[in-house]
């Protein structure tokens, strides 16, 4: 009985929590709730435009996924709802897909959450949740400056009330610029005080819900002194109540297109989530289950689907909101689901003349925080070829489009891997003073060398694209020795794994370093190493590999042997 229910409860960690929540956290969370409701109103009808659909599909994406994830949640602050990058993932393929067309729109936008949804699941049976590990902090780092600066490029003619145009970044801008002599002033005008409302709402009232203020107040103006009626382009009507429940029905054509835009959704939604949990995990001293988030995540973006939404992901600004607002369990996300409803069923007749310009200053607030040029410079101090990279991503994103970075960065990031396995570091050894470990003696010039003994270690594990570069690596170092060198020892204590290709390199070193007289010996080798050795049989022209055989053993015996061999006065 116990391990069914186990198994139901790593399913359904609510079912953990739930009786253990304490009366005293029902205030902090409904608190949370209801501010993190009043983040959302702006902010989602802000992304759903940014993404083709209709303001109130933000909406239902924030109710929807929000229920189902705190249900599955590891994760106690993590606020789900659609993100920038995202939207501006959709808008770029279901615009083309959907050929003016606002249903078939909308359908594949939610097919889309669906197929990302199936991703999910798909990875959590895997369990593939360390493969999203191959897109480090520096691409992720250019992507994201790249598509803050793509999706400012969308929203600057709804802020400047012009037509806008172009296919990418420069585009764009080359365009809107070309456009400001037409220019509306009225719109310029909400736009852009309200993008100062906003940034200095931001800075003097951090965590607080400045963006439904901002609504609000632009909502109030445009009503009273009927704006709509006068060129400034607002919402407009917005349906009371929630959408019906049901599956989108697509061709299958339209099914096989959506294949890489969902992929890229996926990858880029669960980096975005983790690293956001994460965050607050630590800061919050509690552990976050990898796995258990691809369910949770999955959950959340199937049942956006049913709901006619499009794919969502763990925001970070979203999550800081909610957690600032001093949330204590995933409840949160469920009051603030229930008060997104109940603006919907009383209060969404209010947001038809919520201007567009008003919108596009919410979207440039919320992206500007992307673009993080100190964390540039940082790169650049510590890793050229890091930068480089992220520089590459960040170009990409600008030039090509956010769904072709996203496959830019991907490539980058196993390339970017891939490029420092096959040129791994192999390090000459000297012995520290004084203690008898071993270090880089060419970082460390106080090092203890040995003449006549070579000692080198492999900073990567052994394959088989990386085995010949080792293997000539080494004997240059060796041919370059001043003294002759008789003993060559490997410490593999850094390589991990070692594939057939590497044990045959071994054997072939050991072959061309007899011939110059030298002996060859192998040490510190791990356990999965030692059997690969063994099963190839190379272990036995290698003298044999032991976990007793250490390297300091090793260097004692050859200063014994030194020793012994010089001649007595």
């Amino acid at each position: 009985m116990k391990n069914p229910l186990r198994r139901l409860i790593q399913l359904l960690p609510v079912i953990a929590w739930l009786p253990r929540y304490q009366v005293a956290w029902l205030w902090p969370d409904l608190i949370a709730g209801v501010t993190l409701a009043a983040y959302a109103i702006p902010v989602a009808m802000a992304y759903a435009t940014l993404a083709g659909l209709s303001p109130q599909t933000g909406l239902y994406c924030y109710i929807f996924s929000g229920i189902a994830y705190a249900l599955f949640a590891s994760s106690r602050h993590l606020s789900i709802g659609p993100t920038a990058a995202i939207s501006v993932m959709v808008a770029s393929v279901a615009g083309k897909m959907a050929a003016g067309d606002l249903s078939t729109y909308a359908a594949i936008a939610a097919m889309t959450a669906g197929m990302v949804g199936g991703f999910y699941i798909l990875a959590w049976i895997l369990r593939l949740s360390s493969f999203v590990n191959f897109i480090s902090e520096s691409i992720l780092l250019g992507f994201k400056a790249g598509a803050a600066l793509s999706i400012a490029s969308m929203q600057f003619p709804k802020l400047f009330g012009v037509a806008g145009g172009g296919d990418n970044f420069f585009e764009r801008l080359l365009v809107t610029v070309q456009q400001l002599g037409s220019v509306h002033g009225t719109v310029i005008a909400l736009g852009v005080i309200s993008l100062a409302l906003l940034v200095c709402g931001e800075c003097m009232f951090p965590g607080r819900p400045v963006a439904l203020g901002v609504v609000i107040i632009a909502t109030g103006v445009v009503s009273a002194f009927g704006l709509g009626d006068q060129g400034v382009r607002v919402v407009g009507y917005i349906p009371s109540g929630l959408p019906d429940i049901g599956l989108p029905s697509l061709q299958t054509g339209h099914i096989e297109g959506l294949v890489e835009l969902a992929f890229a959704c996926f990858l880029l939604s669960y980096i975005e989530s983790i690293a956001a949990a994460r965050a607050f995990a630590s800061k919050h001293h509690y552990t976050v289950d990898p796995r258990q988030e691809l369910l949770g995540l999955g959950a959340a973006n199937l049942v956006a689907a049913l709901g006619h939404g499009y794919p969502v992901a763990g925001g970070l600004s979203q999550s800081a909101v909610n957690e600032k607002a001093g949330a204590r369990t995933p409840l949160s996300l469920i009051f603030a689901s229930i008060a997104l409803v109940m603006v919907l069923f009383f209060l969404a007749g209010m947001l038809r003349n919520l201007p567009d310009s008003v919108l596009a200053a919410v979207i440039l607030v919320a992206v500007s925080g992307f673009v993080k040029f100190d964390d540039f410079k940082r790169l650049w101090r510590i890793s050229r070829l890091e930068f480089n990279v992220a520089l590459v991503a960040f170009i990409g994103v600008l030039l090509l489009g956010i769904l072709k970075g996203v496959t830019i960065s991907a490539i980058a990031s196993i390339l970017f891997l891939l490029r420092m396995m096959a040129k791994p570091h192999v390090a000459v050894l000297g012995r520290i003073p004084g203690s008898m470990r071993f270090s880089d003696a060419e970082r460390h010039a106080s090092n203890e060398r040995f003449p006549g003994l070579f000692l080198f270690r492999i900073e990567a594990p052994l394959l088989y694209f990386n085995a010949d570069t080792v293997s000539s690596t080494v004997l240059n170092a060796i041919h370059k020795e001043g003294t002759a060198v008789r003993l060559a020892v490997c410490d593999l204590s850094t390589s991990p794994y070692i594939d057939a290709a590497g044990a045959m390199m071994l054997e072939h070193l050991e072959d061309e370093l007899k011939q110059e007289g030298i002996t060859f010996k192998v040490a510190e080798a791990h356990a999965e190493v030692r059997e690969i050795l063994r099963a190839t049989g190379i272990s036995k022209s290698l003298g044999g590999v032991s976990r007793h055989t250490a390297l300091a053993d090793i260097v004692e015996d050859f200063e014994r042997n030194n020793k012994s061999s010089l001649p007595t006065i």
